[in-house]
This record gives structure tokens, C-alpha cells and sequence, in this order.
């Protein structure tokens, strides 16, 4: 335990150590670097196809995938809520209270 507590100690204390900045508070002229070749005008490259090379076929009486689907009517919150609040309302309450 103590074995671990001391090592714990170095690392932080290290850590410590190592934020310390050696940059002095001297202001520095920002220089960007200069590309030549980027501002002169050349000729684009090649169109190259990013998509898998397939072909599509297409075959006599295929329908489409909405023709398929089903429609689903879905419940509003609102409404699940006060159905939910009716059935509590109905259930039998607990006629005697135990109390010690």
C-alpha cells in the first residue's frame, strides 16, 4: 500500500514538474508557409466512379416496395395516457390500511 501511495505521489508530482513553460511571454511574428504549386491553375484529374461497377436489371411486372407496405395507424400519446388513467380509475382499492 504504501509502495502504491508513493508511486502515486511521484507521478503527480512529475505531472506537476511537467507543466511548468519554458515560453516566455515574448511576441513571435506568425509566418505562413508559402505554396507556390496550389495557386497556379492545372488541369482536373480524371472522373474516377466511387460506386461498385453492376448492372441493374429490371424484369417484367416488378412492383414497387410501397406497394407492399402496410400502413400502420399508430396511437397517440395522449390518448394511451387516458386509457391508462380510466383503467386506474376503475381498479378496486384496498379497503382496510394496515398501519403499526
Amino acid at each position: 500500500m504504501k509502495i502504491t501511495i508513493f508511486a502515486l505521489c511521484f507521478i503527480c508530482t512529475t505531472a506537476a514538474f511537467g507543466q511548468i513553460s519554458t515560453v516566455t511571454n515574448v511576441a513571435q511574428p506568425l509566418v505562413m508557409v508559402d505554396h507556390p504549386m496550389h495557386a497556379i491553375q492545372h488541369p482536373m484529374g480524371t472522373e474516377q466512379s466511387v460506386l461498385e461497377s453492376y448492372d441493374f436489371t429490371s424484369a417484367h411486372g416488378e412492383r414497387p416496395l410501397w406497394e407492399f407496405a402496410t400502413v400502420q395507424h399508430n396511437v397517440p400519446l395522449g390518448d394511451t395516457a387516458r386509457l391508462l388513467k380510466q383503467e386506474h380509475a376503475t381498479v378496486r382499492k384496498a379497503e382496510k390500511v394496515w398501519s403499526n
